[in-house]
């Protein structure tokens, strides 16, 4: 493949590739990730002995490497399954707490300066907790976790969207859930869960409701389904930002190594909507099977030669074993993507984050202060 090309110079980037090293310690932002897909090995072993579920090992090391390979068939249906286990011991206020606080200070560890984790309370609440009190308990935990981090002299933030399953009918209620705690830590709407048969279009009155209120709105779609997925998120959905998407690629085509967007795409492009691309969980589920089964494959940098606001997230951190470093250390070493694109990538996420403008430039500001040390610390060290 080709090098590399900017949207905005076209010329190839002679950056150096950063190290994973460099990655690790640069700020970032993470738009897309589940906290039921995040959660800590050692987590699941400590809560699963209060709620009597059996488990495939009680060793972390080895849960671990059992996700994963649970995760790695190349299906989204099978993929989603591990998730039985995650949602199974978060069925309680003081586990959901402990799962956002520990997800907080994991984040922080690997550079993540703000983030907003999704999570669909309906698979939490219980007759004895009800959807509002696992909220709270869940933005308890962020909350505490922002603390902890501060006390150890770092400093990281994390909001929730509050996702509806898409296979059931509770979708109006989740939306009313999460406009109830928008003024506490909410920050937009999601639908997930099996994305083929379950089109954005039959929760359009969750969206309108949302969306009346004026609470952004993210939706998957493209990660498990083909274009009109993409285009109901869009109209059905009014998606500012969409889950995934990597499927709009079906809607570009390549002429003498340059993209020609077709009418969904161009749509896409020319209002900013943000892709939130998550690549390693995207090799696992199968979402860019049409054009291969390797990173090198992946259609992120065809999205994002086509002046694509696209973004770099995990998905599941623990099912697909992988951190924002390294998922961004598989595009660099797929693609010789340098520092350059690897700030625009942080930066389009910082623009498309659900904060308030005046917030969002705060946040781009840290990204580029961050980004300019990198620089300066490197070319020191070259002199």
């Amino acid at each position: 493949m080709s090098a590399p090309t900017s949207p905005s110079t076209g010329n190839p980037t002679a950056a150096q590739a950063p190290s994973e090293s460099v990655l690790r310690a640069l700020p970032k932002v993470s738009l897309h990730d589940h906290l039921d897909g995040a959660v800590r090995p050692q987590t699941i072993i400590d809560l699963s002995q209060a709620v009597g579920l059996e488990l495939p090992t009680t060793d972390a090391g080895e849960l671990g490497a059992w996700f994963l390979g649970q995760s790695t068939t190349g299906s989204l249906v099978d993929y989603l399954r591990s998730f039985d286990i995650t949602t199974a011991v978060m069925r309680d206020a003081a586990g959901l707490e402990r799962v956002a606080r520990e997800y907080v200070v994991d984040v922080a560890a690997d550079g993540v300066v703000y983030g907003e984790v999704r999570w669909a309370p309906e698979q939490s609440a219980t007759a004895e907790l009800s959807l509002d009190d696992a909220v709270e308990a869940v933005l308890a935990g962020l909350e505490a976790g922002a603390a902890e981090v501060r006390a150890a002299g770092g400093s990281t933030r994390v909001t929730l969207l509050v996702c509806a399953m898409r296979q059931n009918d509770r979708s109006e209620e989740i939306a009313e859930l999460a406009l109830r705690h928008r003024d506490r830590g909410v920050v937009g709407f999601d639908i997930a869960g099996p994305e083929k048969g379950f089109p954005p279009s039959a929760h359009r009155a969750a969206f309108e409701r949302v969306a009346a209120a004026h609470l952004p709105i993210t939706v998957h779609a493209g990660e498990a389904d083909d274009l009109p997925s993409i285009a109901s998120a869009l109209l059905d959905g009014r998606a500012l930002r969409l889950g995934h998407g990597t499927r709009l690629a079906l809607d570009i085509t390549e002429a003498d190594g340059r993209p020609v967007l077709g009418p969904l795409a161009t749509w896409v492009r020319d209002r900013g909507i943000a892709l939130e691309l998550s690549p390693t969980s995207n090799l696992h589920t199968g979402a860019f099977a049409h054009w291969g089964d390797h990173m090198t494959e992946h259609p992120f940098d065809l999205l994002y030669r086509s002046g694509m606001a696209v973004t770099v997230n995990t998905d599941n951190r623990l099912m697909s074993a992988t951190t924002l470093t390294a998922d961004l250390t598989a595009l660099v070493e797929a693609f010789g993507y340098g520092l350059a694109e690897v700030e625009e990538f942080q930066l389009n996420a910082a623009r498309c984050t659900f904060l308030p403008a005046p917030e969002r430039a705060d946040l781009a500001e840290t990204i580029r202060a961050g980004f300019d040390d990198a620089r300066a610390r490197a070319s020191a060290s070259d002199g």
